[in-house]
């Protein structure tokens, strides 16, 4: 498709009429629309749920067998998509190449725009077989406007060695849906400001990935209860954030449950394993191993 008469059909690139005299407001006026504008967000994002637990169930099946989360995408879709993945490893304990994100034009193009580089669909293809995807891995192409090249060069090499594809658009529609197995669409319609994706598409956009991460993590079993066990204790932020989970998790105070996170080296998940079956370290990673990783069935098993 011709890309004007796409991108002239399409709710994110419209003119918003809420905000015409978007020039004449005062900054708390500003705000205020912003604020306003901002609300349909969830409204746009709660039409795309099906789509989107239907990825997290399918992501976290193939990743249980050694699959991988994938994002790509350009410019602030693809920025997004590599902070995302960039907050995996902290949060949940996870290897940096697990979730990983690629943005169109490399690395540089997370601080500065690289002219063109959402307009290569080779582009889209060779960053997806630089990852090596295969048939168990899930290819997320993020695109505001659902046009990119890149995406779809993206969704076809990664259908083409039997990965799930998966499109992340703000319109209903769009080109790059085409290209995937499921579409999550999110419409968010005009922008106060005409074209900038950054702002409701881009919010909407970290809504989604908020929830396919997080959710593949918890169908994974990186999550006891609504807690992070396995988030890596890397300085005494995280320390103290280890022990505040313990508390939760067992009822112990911090200074009953300091030790035992250090005979666990750390590892939360270990820690509250031993301390709900009264085990030693090792017997408690045993049997979170057994039951890949899941806290409560380790404590189960234990206790017989």
């Amino acid at each position: 498709m011709e890309i004007n008469a796409y991108l002239n059909g399409i709710g994110t690139e419209q003119v918003n009429t809420d905000s015409r005299s978007l020039d004449q407001l005062t900054g708390i006026q500003i705000a205020r629309l912003m604020n306003r504008q901002d609300l349909l967000v969830v409204e746009a994002v709660e039409k795309a749920l099906p789509a989107i637990g239907q990825v997290i169930d399918m992501t976290a099946e193939r990743m249980k067998k050694g699959g991988h989360l994938y994002y790509c995408g350009a410019g602030t879709s693809g920025r997004l998509g590599v902070l995302d993945a960039s907050e995996c490893p902290p949060t949940f304990g996870v290897s940096p190449d697990l979730v990983c994100g690629v943005i169109a034009g490399g690395d540089q193009a997370l601080r500065h725009a690289i002219e063109g580089a959402e307009d290569s669909y080779d582009g889209g293809q060779e960053d997806i077989r630089s990852l090596a995807a295969g048939a168990l891995d899930t290819v997320v192409a993020i695109s505001a406007s659902g046009y990119a090249p890149y995406c779809a060069g993206a969704l076809d090499y990664a259908r083409s060695v039997g990965a799930v594809a998966v499109s992340m658009t703000c319109n209903l529609g769009s080109a790059l849906s085409e290209h995937a197995d499921i579409a999550i669409e999110a419409p968010t319609g005009a922008e106060i400001l005409m074209g900038s994706t950054r702002l409701k598409a881009g919010t909407a956009t970290k809504m989604m990935l908020n929830m396919l991460s997080t959710g593949v993590m918890v169908r994974t079993g990186r999550v006891y209860q609504n807690l992070m066990v396995d988030l890596k204790v890397s300085n005494s932020k995280l320390k103290d954030r280890a022990l505040r989970i313990m508390r939760h998790a067992t009822g112990l105070e911090p200074e009953a449950a300091a030790p035992l996170l250090d005979a666990a080296r750390g590892k939360v998940k270990t820690a509250i394993v031993m301390a709900m079956a009264d085990v030693n370290a090792e017997m408690a990673e045993a049997a979170l191993a057994r039951h890949d990783g899941w806290v409560a069935p380790a404590i189960e098993d234990i206790r017989g």
